[in-house]
């Protein structure tokens, strides 16, 4: 996917969790995200938004702690987040090619790091708030789940900070069905170390998940049990993930 299609996926993904959060009412619990009332949900992805646009708009070439979440509720928190959702995209937008700022990983560009990132962070915080409003959620597209079960594999879990580790190095493979991508994982003492495509097919797996791209997507990002997908080998690197994956 290009830098483009993110951008325009951020744009709907804003609308459609603004929606969300205003149809379940942010006195609602967040299913997803358990201890969470919509509120807090709002308040989170308000903060996240800042932070991104101010590496964007400031050149910031270091990491920066996140700002204190906003002292509101009601319309005004509602506002609040379109204000900074907007703010984001029109960064984003506006930023050159030759974008020089931080980056949680490395990517062809530092505009093309934050803008596939905040697609995919607005994404599951829009699942979580549907989650809350019940209903019939808004479906992912194959190619930008594919996307961002690659950005998880081969970008967060790629970092020292994963703690997705073995003692005995395993398999882990993951298998969109629809898209036909494949990423074979291998876990050990040390980071996660992921190959997208058949090369890694060539070391037998351990475990082995399969399902579409959406539902692989969501349940590697901790939105439904894996139990929603297909599994076949040792359930015990399922429920590894389940209980070291989320990312810190």
């Amino acid at each position: 996917m290009d830098t483009q299609e993110h951008l325009t996926a951020l744009i709907e993904e804003g609308a459609a969790l603004a929606s969300a959060a205003r149809e379940a009412g942010l006195a609602a619990t967040v299913p997803t995200c358990p201890g969470w009332l919509v509120r807090d949900l709002v308040r989170h992805t308000c903060v996240v938004h800042r932070w991104a646009t101010a590496f964007v708009a400031e050149g910031r070439p270091t990491p920066r702690p996140m700002g204190p979440e906003p002292d509101l509720d009601g319309e005004a928190l509602l506002d609040h987040f379109t204000e900074g959702h907007l703010a984001l995209v029109e960064t984003l937008g506006a930023a050159p090619a030759s974008l020089d700022c931080w980056t949680v990983f490395p990517a062809p560009s530092a505009r093309a790091f934050w803008t596939r990132r905040q697609a995919h962070e607005t994404r599951i915080h829009r699942a979580d708030a549907e989650s809350a409003r019940g209903g019939r959620p808004t479906a992912v597209s194959p190619a930008h789940a594919a996307d961002g079960i690659d950005e998880l594999l081969t970008g967060f879990h790629a970092r020292a900070k994963s703690r997705v580790r073995t003692a005995t190095p395993r398999t882990l493979r993951v298998r969109a069905v629809d898209t036909g991508t494949v990423w074979t994982v291998a876990l050990s003492d040390g980071p996660p170390h992921t190959v997208r495509g058949s090369d890694g097919e060539t070391t037998p797996a351990d475990c082995t998940l399969s399902g579409t791209a959406e539902d692989l997507y969501l349940a590697l990002w901790n939105r439904r049990p894996l139990s929603s997908v297909s599994m076949s080998g040792d359930p015990g690197l399922a429920a590894l993930w389940e209980s070291h994956s989320a990312v810190v």
